[in-house]
């Protein structure tokens, strides 16, 4: 009888501290992200995402505990850490003034690859992220999305087995924003490892194979979307009414019939409220009727990962920034 060692994790946290100060940035965090597979990383401002991806990244050193990236300890063995990984900020770090390919070929140079290398990496890349129409402009022509892309490009010259990416998405249009979404979906298929914090909820919705909710340096919750949206217990109730003047009627008829908390959505004909009784959702919308309260339609289902994250966290998701780069590091740096 035979026995197989199983895989050795993309990354492997165990109980990671990191303070600044009087200020706890990572109070014990444990992590395990599979290979070859997109972990996404939640958090309010401060939580310690971006603490944690400078750790790993060999940027930062844990004041405890130990992190390990493809088995590799990333103090002990911080070098040949760094030779595994990309990193990409939360802002591109392109040279204004360089063409697209002069930055690539320069960043190509700084990772000690050989100029005729360097050179063809970077054709290669402008290729495969759509630039090279306009790999000879001065990258201050380009467009958010564009610079975004060739940022990645250039995390991408060494071929790493892992990306982290924090926030790469942050002040793009939805259009930029699906364009980096199918990059990631790509880099995955082709074998890499995607570590990504975001400030967008449905983008870890999207992309995720895995998520964790990370909340005053620790982990509090982890599982796939759908783990983490049955983890709340309750489904989601969601109504529109068809006249606006009748909401608050709405309103209040539900929240008497179901016996819970109905909310006001941003849409001024919605109301929204966590359920877990389909026949007292029934008989609400049957009072709903006898009151002549119009409704256009109606929804039940899971709740929203941003539902979730307020269950887990009581903070309501709009407040992770996007300048949320763990306040309490700046302050100290």
């Amino acid at each position: 009888m035979s026995s197989s060692t199983p895989p050795v994790p993309a990354v492997r946290v165990e109980g990671v501290t990191k303070s600044f100060g009087a200020t706890a940035a990572l109070a014990g965090v444990d992590l395990i992200v599979p290979e070859r597979t997109v972990f996404g990383l939640l958090g309010p401002n401060g939580a310690g995402k971006t603490t944690l991806v400078r750790v790993l990244a060999t940027l930062l050193a844990p004041d405890t505990g130990r992190a390990e990236v493809f088995g590799r300890d990333v103090v002990g063995d911080a070098p040949a850490v760094r030779e595994l990984l990309g990193l990409t900020g939360q802002f591109a770090a392109v040279d204004e003034i360089l063409t697209g390919r002069e930055n690539l070929v320069m960043f190509g140079r700084l990772f000690d690859l050989p100029p005729s290398e360097a050179r063809r990496r970077a054709d290669e890349l402008l290729e495969r992220f759509d630039l090279a129409d306009a790999g000879d402009r001065p990258a201050h022509t380009y467009s958010g999305g564009m610079r975004r892309r060739l940022d990645l490009a250039s995390s991408l010259l060494t071929r790493p087995r892992i990306m982290f990416l924090d926030e790469p998405t942050t002040g793009l249009d939805p259009r930029s924003r699906n364009e980096i979404w199918a990059i990631v979906r790509e880099l995955v298929r082709d074998g890499t490892t995607v570590l990504l914090t975001t400030q967008y909820l449905d983008e870890a919705d999207q992309l995720a194979d895995r998520i964790a909710v990370i909340d005053r340096g620790k982990v509090i919750a982890e599982g796939t979307s759908g783990e983490l949206k049955a983890s709340v217990g309750a489904g989601a109730l969601h109504v529109r009414v068809r006249d606006p003047e009748q909401r608050t009627e709405g309103q209040q008829l539900l929240s008497r019939t179901l016996g819970v908390e109905v909310h006001l959505d941003s849409d001024p004909v919605a109301l929204t409220a966590s359920v877990s009784d389909p026949e007292r959702v029934a008989r609400a919308l049957t009072e709903l009727a006898h009151a002549d309260v119009g409704v256009a339609e109606f929804a039940l289902g899971q709740p929203s990962l941003d539902e979730v994250f307020f269950a887990l966290t009581g903070r309501a998701p709009e407040e992770i920034g996007a300048d949320d780069t763990d306040s309490e590091e700046e302050d100290a740096a």
